[in-house]
């Protein structure tokens, strides 16, 4: 992936997708114990705040007044409405089904980065990322519910639609920030954002601060959110933007077997199926044609021999 080793890239897929998918069942216990503005807000800020302890002496790599629109779209569109819109959907829809659509986000990525980044667009790659969304469906079937909330499929498809837009544009322009910066600044602010707005809707009384909800809040302070994000955008600046994001069809594979091993879900065979789709569907997404193979190889000649 670009200017990453392939052993450190898988290490830092590996990460990823691993953390990302220990979130669901780590922060469907802990919102047993919080309200979820309140929950959403607070870990996102308390995040922000231990890496701004790390980055400040890095100041100078700043450059605000140069770059302060790209840090502020992206935390409009990674943070704000990514993670605000997400809180406030899932109480709308069962999480089943609102994974599913937010899950489109890979295909979304795939057809921007393809318009806005002109990334090469193959039968096999688009293959991939339906195969790779069919996967997503199938392991979350049985948690779809007969009861279908327009408010909550808008929502989860706004959700999507953000996730999207905000990792084509970290691609496009992430390069002429300091990554480290990037991701403190849009914790901080989005984390205040969703905090002010938790406060506003929600009763700072109601939680319980018990050791099920620190555990969820420190985690997402901590892995969950800064070390995800900054290993997310790492692989995006690095790598083909449509590639990274196929890979996230494997967070919520994770996270259904993470509940069939510690919250005791029973294995079916939706979850066999999931996982062989999603397994074709990376493999689709990333295969690279022995034709194009071979057309990179003349390129390199040539331009060696040049």
């Amino acid at each position: 992936m670009g200017e990453l080793s392939k052993t450190r890239s898988v290490l830092l897929i590996t990460f990823l997708v691993l953390v990302w998918g220990l979130c669901w069942p780590i922060y469907k216990i802990a919102l047993n114990y919080t309200p979820p503005i309140l929950f959403s807000g607070m870990r996102t800020l308390l995040g922000g705040i231990l890496l701004l302890l790390i980055t400040f002496p890095r100041y100078k790599q700043i450059h605000f007044k140069e770059n302060w629109h790209i840090y502020l779209i992206s935390t409009i569109f990674n943070v704000i409405l990514f993670f605000g819109l997400q809180t406030v959907g899932l109480q709308y829809l069962p999480s089943g089904l609102f994974s599913v659509i937010v899950y489109f986000q890979p295909v979304l990525v795939g057809f921007l980065a393809w318009v806005w980044l002109g990334e090469k667009m193959s039968g096999l790659k688009i293959s991939g990322l339906v195969l790779g969304f069919l996967g997503v469906v199938v392991i979350s079937f049985k948690s779809f519910s007969a009861e279908l909330s327009i408010v909550g499929v808008v929502l989860a498809l706004i959700t999507a639609i953000s996730w999207a837009i905000g990792t084509v544009f970290l691609k496009k322009a992430g390069a002429k920030v300091d990554a480290l910066w990037l991701v403190t600044i849009q914790c901080v602010i989005g984390g205040l954002v969703m905090t002010g707005a938790g406060l506003e809707q929600e009763s700072f009384s109601a939680i319980q601060w018990s050791a099920p909800y620190l555990s969820g809040l420190f985690y997402g302070a901590i892995f969950g959110i800064p070390l995800a994000w900054l290993t997310y955008f790492t692989l995006v600046r690095s790598g083909e933007a449509s590639k990274v994001a196929t890979y996230t069809f494997l967070v919520p594979l994770i996270a259904l077997v993470v509940g069939t091993i510690f919250l005791h879900e029973p294995v079916t065979i939706y979850l066999i199926i999931g996982l062989i789709l999603i397994v074709f569907s990376i493999y689709c997404v990333n295969h690279t044609p022995k034709v194009q193979r071979v057309q990179s190889i003349q390129v390199g000649s040539s331009s060696e021999n040049m």
